[in-house]
């Protein structure tokens, strides 16, 4: 039953955004219609589809997972990504649009005056976009994997198709009416289960999240791993299993678990007593209620460092998403602009309320997730758990709904964003032939990138694009805007180390080999170290060469700041 309604859901999902695309698609004709839809976007339908494609992956699923694993240290991920609004709206969206540039490069070539900056800059981008398309296609596939059962690459393929038909077949146009629809359809979608299963708790005088014990099995409860998994058990514990425990394959035995650490083989099944404290898979820390509900309640190595870094990636990251700024380039001028990025932080927090009711009702009945590590599966796997039945398949089909809607919408923002970075960076410039081979490109370096990236997060591989944005882009663009001394010498200097780094240590989060101690740390969150740094190296270089600042980097901030009515041209 719950594979059905998720299949229904994604039918009905698909084919609304078929029609919203449709109307897109009919009107794009011009090369302005696909990157930025005629400049003719209107400031509440613009903040509709920057929630739209902002609402992501991490955001549905990532949110409640981490809230589910870790508890109030992890509230810092809606609050950053609410912020950083605020902060582009005081530094960032007017002045870009007044720039007239289609996009970041445009801007960073029009203000600099250097084809190396450019390209860099494309560089940069190019990366971001990529990070940030690898948590939508992850995110896509667990679903589809969770809810029906199919292959993770089946929801790969869902997303890739549907983000290539949008994007080449209508551009910006078609993308905005996609992604302004679904912001409303993602909120609902969250919403009426998040109150439905909330009640459902108050009423069932359900357990307390901020009791004292771990999670425990409320009811004999069987747990089936899908990968391997090192477990850590707090509590001695008897378990029937069938498959390979602590190496021994094991046929329907009872098997004794003393507390520590204990290693099950991929597909084993599980079943624990009912009151059993909930193993917890390696990494994710076993906490009791006082501590999930407490702010650095845990004492855990470099706590505030990692807190503190993650929270200031997300909020500068966000400044530097180039499938966002890209959205203000849409605006029919800089006030409008300004006001598009005033209603986005109200969208936001509307939003944010519910996945962490969903991460607290997941420890209370779903918390065999600790044990898996399949944290991200929180929204999909509780209706069905709190209301077995119909209503909890209709509750799981309108959840599916709005995760398939948040992953299409991001999707196609984030590869519109590309196309129009990398069409704009070929010999002919800006043309449609070149926007739909950019699109291409732009899907085809995650997707050979997923069959190799193991186990991660949503939540986790969304702030590797954030930190990558915070350690170039966002440095370019507050210094490009506010300050006239940067030279192209000392921008280009500033990306290179700032996204370097950034990069450097995505690649080695991903691939390399498990890290400990502050190397860990710093791996793990970046951007208090290599923010900084891209600022200083930006500074410092443009100083040593000020005799290369642009002759008319003067004209150009009086273009950036003036009112529109009295630009500098």
């Amino acid at each position: 039953m719950t594979a059905a309604a998720a299949l229904i859901a994604l039918v009905a999902v698909l084919a609304a955004t078929s029609v919203h695309g449709a109307r897109g698609r009919r009107s794009a004709g011009t090369a302005a219609d696909f990157l930025v839809a005629s400049r003719g976007v209107t400031p509440w339908w613009n903040a509709s589809a920057i929630g739209g494609e902002y609402i992501s992956a991490a955001a549905i699923l990532g949110s409640a997972g981490l809230v589910l694993a870790y508890g109030a240290d992890m509230l810092w991920f809606p609050i950053a990504a609410t912020a950083g609004y605020v902060l582009l709206l005081a530094f960032v969206t007017a002045p870009l649009r007044r720039s007239g540039a289609y996009t970041v490069p445009d801007f960073a070539e029009w203000r600099l005056g250097s084809r190396t900056v450019r390209r860099v800059v494309t560089g940069c981008v190019c990366f971001v976009g990529w990070f940030y398309l690898l948590p939508q296609f992850q995110g896509a596939g667990v679903t589809l994997r969770v809810l029906t059962g199919a292959p993770i690459w089946t929801g790969w393929a869902v997303i890739v198709a549907v983000a290539l038909l949008l994007a080449a077949s209508g551009g910006m146009r078609g993308v905005t009416a996609v992604q302004a629809v679904q912001y409303w359809v993602k909120l609902v979608a969250v919403a009426v289960p998040a109150v439905v299963l909330l009640t459902v708790w108050n009423l069932g005088d359900g357990p307390d999240p901020a009791a004292a014990d771990p999670p425990r099995f409320v009811s004999a409860t069987r747990v089936q791993v899908g990968a391997d998994v090192v477990v850590t058990v707090p509590a001695a514990v008897t378990v029937t299993a069938r498959g390979q425990v602590d190496g021994v394959r094991r046929h329907d035995a009872t098997v004794p678990l003393s507390p520590g650490r204990h290693a099950i083989g991929a597909g084993t099944g599980l079943v624990f007593p009912a009151g059993a404290a909930v193993p917890h898979a390696e990494g994710l820390p076993v906490q009791d209620g006082a501590t999930w509900t407490t702010p650095f309640g845990r004492d855990r190595p470099h706590g505030l460092f990692h807190t503190y870094s993650a929270l200031l990636g997300v909020l500068l990251g966000t400044m530097g998403l180039p499938h966002v700024l890209m959205r203000f380039y849409t605006s029919t001028s800089g006030a409008s602009a300004r006001r598009t990025a005033a209603f986005v932080p109200a969208l936001l927090a509307l939003f944010y309320v519910f996945p962490t009711l969903y991460g607290m009702l997941g420890r209370l009945y779903a918390p065999e997730l600790l044990m898996t590590g399949d944290t991200d599966a929180t929204v999909l796997t509780l209706p069905q758990r709190m209301l077995p039945g119909p209503g909890g398949a209709l509750l799981t089909g309108l959840i599916a709904a709005g995760a398939f809607a948040a992953f299409i919408s991001t999707s196609c923002g984030v590869v519109v964003a590309l196309a129009g970075t990398i069409s704009q960076s070929t010999r002919r410039r800006g043309g449609v032939a070149a926007f739909r081979a950019g699109a291409v490109l732009a899907v085809a370096a995650p997707l050979a990138v997923l069959p190799r990236l193991g186990s991660h997060g949503t939540a986790d591989l969304v702030t590797l694009a954030l930190s990558v944005s915070a350690c170039s882009l966002c440095p370019l663009l507050v210094l490009g805007i506010w300050w006239r001394g940067l030279t192209a010498a000392g921008a280009a200097a500033g990306l290179l180390t700032g996204g370097g780094l950034a990069v450097a240590a995505g690649l080695a989060r991903l691939f390399a080999a498990p890290w400990t101690g502050w190397t860990m740390t710093v791996l793990a969150q970046p951007t208090a170290v290599a923010a900084p740094t891209a600022c200083v190296v930006m500074v410092a270089v443009s100083l040593l060469t000020r005799r290369r600042v642009p002759r008319r980097a003067h004209r150009a901030l009086l273009r950036l700041h003036l009112p529109d009515d009295r630009a500098v041209r």
